[in-house]
């Protein structure tokens, strides 16, 4: 950095972001937002649905309202916001998740020399060994204990760190996890500013990511992981895109020991290792027709996976795995696959919630044969999504760095679409890769599976299925209508 542009930015972001703000309305709103945010992380639990989503409305609307009206100049104050609403919340204990418990859990036996991989709860509560830490009172706080966690390791190791620093304190060791995924979101929030910037993107679009209250309260206010997968799933992008090829390699394979679920964009990256920003692919042809255009489009791709850089795709590939089974290695053994696998398997066989296609599907299963046919469907539509991105990698044309966040978000979106579980936090992803495109619908879908907490308010646990209607339907017709507004057209909320 040269001298006269050392003191012009704040961690490379122009000074000229960081204005104070002038309308009334500004130092009206923030600080009530400050409230809301503090009123939720400390008295609204999962079973209040009306308090929750009328605050929760009240900062969607202020959200969407900021996002609107804010100035270039004034992004700098509302990310302070972002950030001071996030760090409220670390010192609140989860209320609206109790996966926590399950944490403590692992953490524990970590502390103590064992593998969380390969014991149940309810068979070390029967059977045994007495494990410090591992009380009657935190095994009937959890939520699982006849599954095996399902936690990779950059997880399973802030559960270690925190359980170590406070062996006995819930509170204290949620709030060490929590202080470790406000830091992952402050670097989120950097990578999303400077990705926008170096792509030629309007800075305030990460507006849309830094005050969108179902990432500040699932995030950092609910203990959910998904603030670690997309903060290494930027950086690795952003590393990669400043020729830092084995760092972004390891950083994605942080990003999958995070969650599983960047494995599925690995195909994204194999055409575009080895070229620069703006590809080398083939060429689009005008004045075909009918079929003559759907076969040179074919023959194109064909012709294309031979401009694939096989040698970066090897070392790339192969330090990120490398690094993965690093990171794996001190739980990786036959016990491990076998159970981490089971508990997947599980996964797609008997969970369900706030589904579209699969309760479709499940709705005429019961019609045809009278039961539940999950444990078909579930690895059906598993399947179903694996060949969707085949194709998506398949016939994407001139892929560049710029368009790789449009087939992650198509990725993504598709695995949800299929996939028989969806909670709230899932939508974290389709959220921040929205960004770097034209397409809006993962903000409203974020306001709308809110909705789906008002299962837990009823004396009976119970799927609303008219409030999962609604919501994707009125999530599939904005997705509609900016698929076909076209590419040329301003993105909605802009």
């Amino acid at each position: 950095m040269s001298a006269s542009t050392k003191f012009t930015t704040i961690v490379g972001i122009p000074l000229n972001h960081f204005q104070f703000p002038t309308a009334k309305w500004t130092w009206l709103l923030a600080p009530l937002l400050l409230l809301a945010i503090t009123y939720l992380g400390l008295r609204v639990e999962q079973s209040d649905f009306y308090p929750l989503i009328g605050f929760y409305s009240f900062l969607f609307l202020s959200y969407l309202a900021i996002y609107h009206w804010a100035t270039s100049e004034t992004l700098g104050f509302w990310w302070g916001i972002a950030i001071a609403m996030r760090l409220i919340l670390v010192f609140c204990l989860p209320l609206l998740s109790d996966d926590v418990y399950r944490f403590i859990w692992d953490g524990q036996l970590i502390n103590n020399g064992y593998n969380p991989f390969h014991y149940l709860p309810s068979t070390l509560m029967e059977e045994g060994p007495k494990i410090p830490g591992l009380t009657q009172e935190l095994y009937e706080a959890l939520n699982s204990p006849n599954y095996y966690t399902i936690y990779p390791p950059i997880a399973q190791a802030t559960f270690a760190i925190a359980t170590w620093l406070f062996p006995t304190s819930i509170y204290g060791a949620a709030v060490v996890m929590k202080a470790f995924l406000f830091l992952f979101e402050v670097g989120s929030l950097w990578l999303i500013i400077r990705l926008l910037a170096h792509w030629q993107m309007p800075l305030k679009n990460s507006l849309l990511y830094a005050l969108n209250p179902l990432i500040i309260i699932e995030v950092c206010g609910n203990l959910h992981y998904e603030g670690a997968m997309v903060f290494f799933l930027l950086l690795g992008i952003w590393l990669i895109i400043k020729s830092r090829f084995y760092f972004s390699a390891a950083m994605l394979a942080l990003s999958v020991a995070s969650k599983l679920l960047p494995l599925m964009f690995f195909p994204f990256w194999v055409r575009r290792l080895g070229r620069g920003e703006s590809g080398e692919g083939v060429k689009r042809r005008s004045g075909e027709r009918g079929w003559e255009r759907a076969y040179q489009r074919l023959k194109d791709q064909v012709q294309s996976l031979w401009q694939i850089d096989i040698k970066k795709n090897i070392l790339y590939f192969g330090f990120a795995f490398i690094v993965l089974a690093a990171v794996f290695s001190p739980l990786l053994n036959g016990v491990f696959i076998q159970n981490f696998g089971n508990s997947i398997g599980l996964y797609f066989q008997k969970f369900e919630f706030n589904a579209s296609v699969y309760y479709l599907l499940r709705w005429i299963g019961f019609q045809l044969v009278g039961y539940n046919v999950i444990a078909t469907i579930g690895p059906g539509l598993a399947l179903g999504t694996l060949t969707g991105i085949v194709l998506l990698f398949a016939l994407e044309r001139n892929p560049d760095w710029k368009t790789l966040p449009l087939k992650l978000l198509g990725a993504i979106c598709l695995y949800l679409l299929f996939t028989t579980t969806v909670h709230p936090w899932y939508t974290s992803l389709p959220i921040v890769l929205c960004l770097f495109t034209r397409f809006r619908f993962p903000i409203i879908w974020s306001g709308l599976i809110y909705l789906t907490y008002i299962n837990y308010s009823y004396d009976v646990y119970h799927e609303n299925l008219w409030v999962v209607g609604i919501e994707y339907s009125l999530v599939g017709i904005l997705f509609l209508v900016e698929l076909f507004r076209g590419k040329a057209a301003k993105p909605l909320f802009s």
